[in-house]
């Protein structure tokens, strides 16, 4: 599957390299009917925002940090593999997780090291459809990103 996006990962990477992370971000949720499109990083039992794009506020470029337990990233640090939750109100993974995301597709981000880092998401407050192409496209651009956001680490590999 990753090579039927090739195009779709060499024009993200040039908006990555021309016009930055947040720019980024918006490219990646023009194509989801998610509302946001985040990168987070894990924090212990914290879920810290390191960048957001949200479609109806696009001058907003940092979310809220959030209790690991209260996400839905917790479930792609666990299993260390894509987490793609339709309807929230109707999906087991979503159980025992008390928050207002009703749609959420994430992937890892691992680190220079290949540990995990956090994940890059689409969210939404609302339920949205089901949007599987793009996952290709999403793990390819978690390591952009954090290459983007995190150069030393992730060119030395010996410092975070």
């Amino acid at each position: 599957m990753k090579n039927i996006l090739l195009p779709e990962i060499s024009a993200f990477k040039d908006v990555l390299h021309r016009r930055g992370v947040p720019a980024a971000l918006e490219y990646l949720n023009s194509r989801t009917p998610h509302r946001y499109t985040g990168l987070f990083r894990f924090d212990g039992g914290m879920l810290r925002n390191e960048a957001l794009f949200d479609r109806n506020q696009p001058s907003v470029q940092q979310g809220e940090d959030t209790p690991m337990a209260a996400t839905y990233c917790s479930l792609v640090g666990r299993g260390q593999a894509p987490v793609e939750i339709l309807d929230a109100a109707t999906d087991t993974q979503a159980r025992g997780i008390e928050t207002p995301v009703a749609s959420y597709c994430g992937v890892l981000i691992r680190d220079a090291q290949g540990q995990p880092f956090g994940t890059l998401c689409h969210y939404d407050l609302q339920r949205c459809q089901e949007r599987t192409t793009d996952l290709p496209l999403l793990e390819a651009a978690a390591d952009m990103l954090y290459q983007q956001l995190h150069p030393t680490g992730a060119l030395a590999g010996t410092k975070e």
